[in-house]
């Protein structure tokens, strides 16, 4: 009748759309109490008048709904009496009315499920789980060795975590927290969240027999008095993003996640999941006991857990038999177990347990939160069990590493590794979540953030480490990257290589009175070594036609001045020294009166043909003006390309290159012929004229000279 009256309501008159608009109103109010509908409370409705009623209007909590098959308000029930209940069929199903016909497989949760995970045998995580002193674990202690495997702590010892003592109950809880407060309960058997008051789950609590298994562990109480009572970890607090990043004047309400009171039942069982956003958790059992079933989070792992995530089945497939090895962590009263980012993991309450916990982001394992992040979304995680604006801490916290970075340079001091990783890890996903701010607009960006000129700062920064002169080979333009690992390695190999020149130099000058006659008949001269190298370096630089992608040109030019470099080590090591030494000076040979190391003296001719290698200093050496300096001061401080000149830093290390810092270019796409002057020791910074010889053309005389004549330049 309301459907037909309001279809008829545009013949109405003025008066009449009031009286309408009165009777629909009225139409709205609901339950015994005769209030409007709140989304916030729950309500089930009457299957024979078909009204809806507040479940703590008419005594009916959340979870015991799921078990009424026909219910009967207040009003009917004198006429039809009281309600009809489920018939139970099963004790392995979610579903206890489905007849057992012996085809459907056990469920997670359920009474034989339970009993058939009590019986099964699993790895003991004493294999991975670090074991620890609370002074022990530092925030040194997780930068230098990482966060990668759980630690437990027998004690709370050091650790600075304060607690209730182990005789806090249930009804203690009440009383601090509230009876009024609504929290979020699992049903096991059903594996299903519902809604009540804390005073009716203290309540059933203390039933002497308990009709069904009820798991809270989403029980946050920092705004609470019982947030006096217990103070989180040392460690977690140093680390923690929301403690350290989150400002006092954003807009978005600050996430309180570290601070949990976990109160089950025996029996109680969650299944396999990784803990929202990737966070690491801190998780303490101050009576009872809990049981931890442990995954790695191997991308393998981590692949089966989402696909196992996402299968209509989940419930029916137990994730511990999917994986290589499922570890079994028994936490007993009084221990403290820290979860790291992405872990895996079931937990089971062998006895009647209460226990403290929480969660925190931090800056060791930022891929793997942003990961687990991604793949809540991909699964469609519901906005309840994910992290509170997570998108919105991780801008915060771009924008203060963002500091941390520039401040570092200015020092001088390169940032850790994980660092640097982690913030590759999060300007890739700044992008994205900028990207699907077009089709999704649900923009999490804090006001005071210019989300494009941070990401492009945080590159830049990042950009600053890897272009390091001790860290890059520049190459037609492009500056490709190397990893520090590998940088390390060349810088080892060009000490170890002067290590082995100086040595044999030293033992070779020591013995040349009583062995040159022997040396001069078999050993070649330092000429033939230098010509075969040069030959060698020009031979390797011939490239072929570049690739139109960056990528390509500076991975094969790396690899011809790994060789390059190799085979010039090699060659260093065997050279020989002479009695005649002859410097190149503005296209003139002229006698050297001194005599130069056999390593300056090969950087010096190299100088000249375009090619250098600067050697790194020995740690604790006097910085000395190579010997040839004198004859090309004015040259050398031409050379702005050079790295060394804008760091000024004296341990930066130079592969083979030419002058010009970039690599030679195939004939087809080289530049027409007449480049600037380029500066060098035989033209002193001029155009040569025609008919005069260049560097290069002279150096090439020598080596024809050098085939019948023993010359050390």
């Amino acid at each position: 009748r309301l459907t037909s009256a309001f279809s008829l309501g545009f013949g109405f008159s003025a008066g009449n759309n009031r009286l309408l608009s009165s009777f629909m109103a009225a139409a709205q109010l609901y339950c015994v109490c005769r209030q409007r509908y709140d989304v916030s409370r729950f309500m089930i409705e009457c299957d024979i008048c078909k009204d809806w009623f507040h479940g703590s209007c008419v005594q009916v909590e959340e979870h015991h709904a799921a078990d009424i098959d026909l219910y009967h308000c207040p009003n009917c029930k004198p006429i039809h009496g009281p309600s009809r209940m489920k018939k139970r069929n099963n004790w392995h199903r979610h579903d206890y009315t489905e007849l057992d016909d012996g085809t459907h497989p056990v469920q997670a949760g359920t009474a034989v499920f339970v009993q058939e995970l009590q019986a099964r045998t699993f790895p003991s995580a004493d294999e991975i789980v670090v074991k620890m002193q609370g002074s022990q674990v530092t925030q040194r202690y997780l930068e230098a060795d990482g966060f990668h495997y759980p630690i437990v702590l027998p004690d709370l010892e050091g650790l600075g975590l304060r607690l209730p003592p182990p005789s806090f109950s249930v009804r203690e809880v009440e009383q601090y927290v509230g009876g009024d407060k609504v929290v979020d309960v699992i049903d096991v058997a059903r594996q299903a969240d519902s809604k009540m008051k804390l005073r009716e789950f203290v309540k059933y609590y203390y039933q002497p027999e308990r009709p069904k298994v009820l798991n809270l562990i989403s029980l946050e109480f920092s705004d609470t008095k019982m947030a006096e009572l217990v103070e989180v970890p040392d460690i977690v607090c140093k680390m923690s993003w929301v403690e350290n990043y989150w400002p006092d004047d954003s807009f978005f309400p600050k996430p309180f996640v570290q601070k949990y009171c976990l109160m089950g039942v025996k029996d109680s069982y969650t299944d396999f999941h990784i803990d929202f956003g990737g966070t690491s958790v801190w998780y303490h059992v101050l009576w009872g006991e809990k049981i931890f079933y442990l995954i790695k989070p191997t991308k393998a792992n981590l692949a089966l857990y989402e696909s196992w995530s996402s299968s209509p089945n989940q419930s029916e497939v137990f994730f511990g038999e999917k994986v290589d090895k499922c570890y079994k962590c028994v936490v007993k009263q009084g221990t403290t177990i820290l979860l790291p980012t992405g872990w895996i993991h079931a937990v089971l309450t062998s006895q009647d347990c209460m226990a403290f916990g929480g969660n925190f982001l931090h800056n060791l394992n930022i891929g793997m939160q942003l990961r687990c992040y991604e793949m809540e979304r991909r699964l469609k995680t519901p906005e309840l069990f994910k992290f509170p604006y997570f998108e919105a801490i991780s801008w915060y916290v771009a924008k203060n590493l963002l500091e941390t970075l520039k401040e570092l340079r200015e020092d001088k001091c390169h940032p850790q590794e994980y660092l640097v990783e982690g913030v590759k890890a999060l300007i890739s996903a700044l992008k994205t979540w900028l990207r699907r701010e077009l089709t999704e607009p649900n923009s999490e960006v804090p006001d005071n953030i210019k989300p494009t000129l941070l990401i492009k700062e945080l590159t830049k920064e990042i950009r600053h480490l890897e272009e390091d002169p001790s860290k890059s080979v520049k190459s037609q333009g492009i500056t490709e990257y190397l990893s520090t690992r590998s940088t390390l390695e060349r810088q080892c190999q060009a000490r170890r290589a002067a290590r082995r020149l100086r040595d044999h130099h030293r033992h070779h000058h020591h013995h040349r009175h009583h062995r040159h006659h022997q040396h001069s008949s078999k050993s070649p001269s330092n000429l033939d070594i230098l010509e075969l190298h040069t030959r060698e370096v020009l031979r390797r630089l011939e490239v072929g036609p570049l690739d139109e992608h960056g990528s390509g040109v500076t991975s094969k030019m790396n690899r011809k001045f790994k060789k390059i470099f190799a085979t010039s080590a090699v060659t260093m090591k065997s050279s020989h020294d002479n009695a005649l030494r002859l410097v190149l000076c503005n296209g003139r040979i002229m006698e050297r009166p001194t005599s130069p190391s056999p390593e300056k003296a090969l950087q010096g001719v190299l100088s000249v043909a375009g090619l250098m290698c600067q050697q790194v200093p020995e740690e604790g050496a006097v910085s000395q003006e190579a010997w040839w300096s004198t004859q090309a001061s004015s040259n050398s401080s031409n050379e702005a390309g050079s790295p060394d000149r804008a760091s000024g830093s004296p341990r930066e290390e130079y592969l083979y290159r030419e002058s010009s810092l970039s690599p030679p270019l195939h004939p087809s796409k080289r530049h027409a012929h007449n480049p600037s002057p380029i500066s060098n020791q035989a033209t002193k910074g001029k155009r040569p004229k025609k008919g005069k010889a260049t560097a290069k053309q002279r150096l090439g005389k020598l080596l024809k000279m050098s085939r019948h004549t023993r010359l050390l330049l």
